[in-house]
């Protein structure tokens, strides 16, 4: 395994790059100057250029991307207009919230998901089968800022149940209770779309190995059908159900955008869309690029953690 995992390793170096080069990109194809955007409007032409010839604006691009490297590899990330901090700062501020939201999310996924799978692959193409696979379209086409709607609406409007903004009341709540309490809305919104995907592949997983000689042995000794699923079945199929938990644990990052903005989560997605809003390049930058390492490394993770389940792969 341990061959594997380097020979991986070595394969995610030219990805890494790939996204230094489209984060370095995004800066130039996004309209504006920069200067004018540290400097504000006001500021003098001398001092623009001033800022300009200090940031290497005017050198050929190349030469720009390794600069742009340079400070990559001694943890600057720039300055972020928006919050007037370097941008390494805002997004160490606000990564373990992204990661909490995540971490819940992609917890109540992977249990109520294999949950789902699982009790329908019990009886193929029976009614509760079949409502399985109602409920896993419908979740896999909703969007999700809609879904986060509904239920403000629904549990924060009118039945008054749960708090729909931030981390914590105001004047800091109960503690670990009130922050529970924020995180049921966001997280089930967040949740919902890997929830689905888990549950689909949960199932055919499951239905895959339920034809196997060792299942049907199983079956021929008298065990339940029950038995024969949670202790023969199930342990064979969790190498596909935890490569596709991993890969939605890094989908989850991404769609942290969406779901933190609606819930006005203090996580990196917000203060995203915050620089968005106010054409905050340099965090806008960061921000992508340290959503995309994280999917990267997730995956690197799940492939060394797929291995380890089926030492028969061979890549």
């Amino acid at each position: 395994m341990l061959v594997f995992a380097l020979r991986r390793a070595f394969q995610i170096v030219p990805v890494i790059i790939g996204v230094t080069i489209a984060t370095f990109l995004l800066a130039k194809i996004i309209p504006g100057d920069p200067a004018d955007m540290l400097l504000g409007a006001t500021a003098s032409e001398e001092a623009k250029e001033a800022l300009r010839l200090s940031m290497g604006l005017h050198e050929p691009a190349y030469v720009q991307y390794l600069i742009y490297v340079g400070n990559l590899l001694q943890g600057d990330l720039g300055q972020s207009f928006t919050f007037a901090q370097p941008v390494a700062t805002v997004i160490l501020d606000r990564l373990g919230n992204t990661a909490l939201l995540a971490v819940a999310a992609i917890i109540l996924a992977a249990i109520v998901g294999v949950a789902a799978g699982t009790w329908a692959a019990l009886k193929p193409g029976s009614l509760r089968d079949q409502s399985l696979s109602v409920v896993v379209l419908f979740f896999n086409s909703m969007p999700s800022f809609w879904l986060g709607l509904v239920l403000i609406m629904i549990f924060g409007l009118h039945l008054r149940l749960l708090p729909v903004a931030g981390m914590q009341s105001v004047g800091g709540g109960d503690g670990v209770l009130s922050l529970i309490a924020h995180m049921i809305l966001p997280s089930i919104t967040l949740a919902a779309w890997s929830l689905a995907t888990i549950a689909r592949m949960t199932r055919s997983s499951l239905l895959e190995v339920i034809n196997s000689d060792y299942v049907r042995t199983a079956r021929a000794k008298g065990m339940r059908e029950s038995r024969v699923v949670l202790r023969h079945a199930l342990p064979n199929a969790m190498p596909q159900i935890i490569t596709v938990i991993g890969m939605q644990m890094g989908f989850l990052l991404s769609g942290a955008v969406l779901t933190e903005t609606i819930f006005s989560w203090p996580g990196i997605g917000l203060a995203m869309y915050q620089a968005i809003s106010t054409r905050d390049i340099p965090l806008i930058q960061g921000g992508i690029l340290i959503l995309a390492l994280a999917f990267v490394l997730i995956n690197f993770a799940v492939d060394v953690l797929y291995s380890y389940f089926n030492p028969k792969i061979k890549l």
